[in-house]
């Protein structure tokens, strides 16, 4: 690995702890940002030059503490008034002798209160999304666009107004307890769903799947397992990612296009990743007797993961999980989804009630799945020329560039029949 390399892998590990203590010094996570990356910016400066030291934490967190203190200084002879600075200068001489102790000194908690920070309720879930891969990810502006497919000034303004809102709002940097740490928790979940994926099936562009992103998030669901293992709905959204995660390499030809589950090579799927999802899940399943959202899906990953061949799924069980989870967390993408589970369970024409149900949802019309679906269980039951149709209208509303070539080709090979 060359010298630029070790420098940004010792970023991308360091970034979220070094932010999360200076944050907890600083409070402003706008302020503690700027001053990590100008830690960063010295050591892409020193390090070619010097060596990478031999504790990078150690030397990021004082020089870190150095900008910090200087910054603190102009400020408060600029201002003259902000109390609130001098008292976080003070904090700040007084820990500067003990750097070592201070790496391990409740990083934890830092960590946790700057996750439930950046992905705040106050907050959009888009700029959720940015400022936690920002800020816990240590990704820059432009690496987050290409992922997204936005431009960097497009997510360069998301993360702007998600740290002046959380600023103005005055939040405490904190780690909620109790009931406002479920809701809370609900929220940074969302965020890490989200950017699974948005990897797991782009909404737009070229590419069926940006590993990239998915890596992201499965990261940041590690680190928050790490810190809170005792979260049964942290430990099914990890292992639903984990279990989802697997079936990369059976995913895509070798030129990119998109292969169905049922249609996958699975002893190309990642079995590793499949036994810590499963163990991640069985865990989980021990510390709930009421299994929430994230948990359930889950467990229909789960039961994909352990058919050897397609033919071994258990969709009665997996309509009977979809049923639970349109209870727990009701919505219209869930019901798609039991359309599918009970066409495949009990036959296509039960489906299709499901499916036909949602043909008036506001929430839908946008959106390409429902046509898809309908699409897929029409042909299953000899209604060709309708299913033609819904194939080549969910072509016309998908925005991903792989997924519509797969529609269509489904629509010819229907026509053809």
């Amino acid at each position: 690995m060359t010298t630029s390399g070790a420098i940004e892998a010792v970023w991308r590990i360091e970034q979220p702890r070094l932010a999360a203590r200076l944050n907890r010094l600083l409070r402003d996570i706008g302020l503690a940002e700027e001053i990590a990356q100008d830690a960063f910016v010295l050591a892409l400066e020193r390090w070619p030059r010097d060596g990478i030291p031999r504790n990078p934490a150690a030397w990021l967190t004082r020089a870190a503490k150095n900008k910090a203190i200087d910054r603190l200084r102009r400020t408060t002879l600029i201002a003259g008034k902000n109390r609130e600075f001098a008292i976080d200068f003070a904090a700040l001489e007084r820990e500067t002798p003990d750097i070592e102790s201070l790496l391990d000194e409740d990083i934890d908690d830092d960590l946790l209160r700057l996750i439930f920070t950046a992905c705040h309720p106050v907050l959009p879930p888009e700029q959720r999304a940015a400022l936690a891969l920002r800020l816990l990810g240590g990704l820059s502006t432009q690496e987050i666009g290409r992922a997204f497919l936005l431009s960097e000034a497009t997510i360069g303004q998301r993360i702007v107004r998600a740290k002046r809102t959380l600023r103005e709002a005055g939040l405490e940097f904190e780690t909620p307890r109790g009931d406002e740490r479920r809701e809370r928790l609900a929220a940074v979940l969302e965020v890490l769903y989200l950017i699974f994926n948005e990897g797991y099936v782009a909404t737009q562009g070229p590419h069926w799947l940006r590993a990239d992103l998915c890596g992201e998030a499965l990261r940041l669901g590690r680190s928050l397992a790490a810190l809170l293992p005792q979260e049964p709905e942290v430990l099914g959204l990890l292992a639903l990612m984990e279990l989802n995660a697997s079936r990369f390499a059976a995913r895509t030809d070798e030129v990119g296009n998109p292969i169905l589950l049922l249609d996958q090579d699975r002893s190309r799927w990642n079995w590793s990743l499949i036994r810590s999802g499963l163990d991640r899940l069985n865990r989980a399943l021990l510390l709930t007797t009421m299994p929430g959202p994230y948990l359930l899906q889950a467990m229909i990953a789960a039961c994909h993961s352990r058919a050897v061949v397609a033919a071994e799924t258990d969709w009665i069980a997996i309509a009977a999980y979809y049923q639970a989870l349109a209870l727990a967390a009701p919505s219209p993408i869930v019901e798609i989804n039991r359309a599918v589970a009970v066409g495949m369970a009990f036959g296509a024409a039960y489906g299709l009630v499901i499916a036909d149900a949602l043909k008036d949802e506001p929430r839908l019309k946008e959106s390409h799945l429902l046509p898809t679906v309908r699409g897929d269980l029409l042909e299953k039951l000899g209604r060709g020329a309708e299913a033609v149709v819904e194939f080549r209208r969910a072509a016309e509303m998908t925005g991903n560039d792989r997924e519509r070539a797969l529609l269509l080709a489904r629509a010819a090979a229907v026509s053809r029949t």
